[in-house]
């Protein structure tokens, strides 16, 4: 039997949705997936980044580091698994422009019945990540994903983390997540891993091959 095949979308300012990418992955390949990590470009200007210490230069060794996520990459997953910094308490536009250019996919319906999840980190306490995560709620659905949750199936989520997916308040980029945190996210790896693996071996899919054979 092939390895489950996990992509992770992630847009990373300064680490901290990074690291949460890092622990989904661990804890995916823990599971035994195959895993691509991606992402995202930036979309504002060049003078916009260099207002900010640090932006250009921690965008310059992510992206020399990991891929830009592409169409190839979604039609070859069983799950994707989108993390983001909050923007105003929603989806940073570096993920959103990703799933935006995902039309093509979902006229197609080559994205229905693929797991997806979402994981994320803002700067202060309530800062919205939780009506961030939400807000990815929208576009899963509209793809025709089985949207993955994390609940409280783990003792970890009793300690960090959100149902919704993981989680970091960095505090103005001061901290990156701590193993409570870490914990939580490769939990969600393993779980968005197990649950698009019994998809892939659903009666429904059985039935269809049977059928078309």
């Amino acid at each position: 039997m092939t390895h489950t095949k996990i992509l992770i979308v992630f847009y990373s300012r300064a680490g901290s949705t990074e690291a949460l990418a890092l622990a989904v992955a661990a804890g995916a390949s823990a599971a035994g997936a195959e895993v691509r990590i991606r992402r995202a470009r930036e979309i504002v200007a060049p003078e916009i980044m260099q207002a900010v210490p640090g932006w250009t230069e921690q965008a310059e060794r992510m992206n020399a580091n990991y891929e830009s996520p592409s169409l190839n990459d979604a039609e070859w997953a069983d799950a994707i698994i989108f993390g983001t910094p909050t923007r105003f308490g929603s989806v940073a536009s570096e993920v959103k422009a990703y799933i935006d250019g995902l039309g093509g996919l979902w006229a197609k319906g080559r994205l229905d019945g693929k797991a997806g999840s979402v994981f994320g980190a803002t700067s202060s306490t309530h800062g919205g990540n939780e009506s961030t995560l939400l807000s990815l709620y929208n576009p899963l659905a509209h793809l025709g994903m089985v949207i993955v949750p994390l609940g409280y199936g783990d003792p970890v989520m009793f300690a960090a983390g959100t149902p919704y997916g993981a989680t970091h308040a960095s505090m103005g980029d001061s901290i990156l997540p701590d193993e409570a945190h870490l914990a939580v996210a490769r939990y969600q790896g393993r779980r968005v891993t197990e649950v698009a693996r019994a998809l892939r071996c659903s009666p429904l899919s059985a039935v269809e091959s049977v059928s078309t054979n």
